[in-house]
């Protein structure tokens, strides 16, 4: 016996395709709700057509940013060693040890972005004295984490890049997928 899948009831199923009960409202529900379904898919994937590059652009940054967050979440601020507790907002940023703006071309670049207190990397441009001690702060602390080699790597020249709507896509996926293997083990 199945059931049926509007109103639940057991009924003998005439063939393989067969999903409800001889009575005629169900069969009529369960068209509507797959008219519905296939309704929202069509509006998501013209939603996702229309998207812009900007659009893929945040998306891929939101991705990596919680990745980083997700990684970082046992270690203190990059910066300043400290601990927060966590508050409304959220306490941590994906701090970025070169900025985004300056360098585009590490937007992306795992070694180049770590978690970091709000303090530290949103009040750091306020005060030209906070900034120097901040910016010395988080390379001693990225020393310590991967290195002077790959300090001096970030620091050294990089070919410009201009991502690419596909090419967004791909680091958007991946981050989340990147994400679910951190948070799940």
């Amino acid at each position: 016996m199945a059931r049926c899948k509007i109103c639940r009831e057991p009924f003998k199923k005439l063939n393989i395709n067969h999903k409800t009960c001889p009575n005629v409202a169900c069969a009529i529900e369960l068209v509507r709700r797959d008219k519905e379904k296939k309704a929202k898919k069509e509006t998501r994937e013209r939603k996702v057509a229309i998207r812009s590059r900007a659009d893929w652009l945040k998306l891929a940054q939101e991705s990596f940013n919680a990745f980083i967050r997700k990684r970082d979440e046992h270690l203190p601020c990059i910066c300043c060693g400290g601990w927060a507790e966590q508050k409304y907002g959220g306490s941590w940023d994906a701090g970025h040890y070169l900025s985004r703006g300056a360098y585009p071309e590490l937007r992306f670049e795992e070694d180049n972005c770590h978690k970091q207190l709000k303090t530290c990397n949103g009040g750091s441009g306020r005060f030209a004295h906070k900034q120097k001690t901040v910016a010395q702060s988080y390379r001693e602390g990225l020393i310590l984490k991967i290195g002077l080699e790959r300090v001096e790597w970030l620091e050294g020249p990089h070919n410009p890049k201009k991502w690419t709507i596909p090419e967004l896509q791909e680091i958007c996926a991946l981050y989340k997928k990147k994400l679910k293997e951190v948070t799940h083990g």
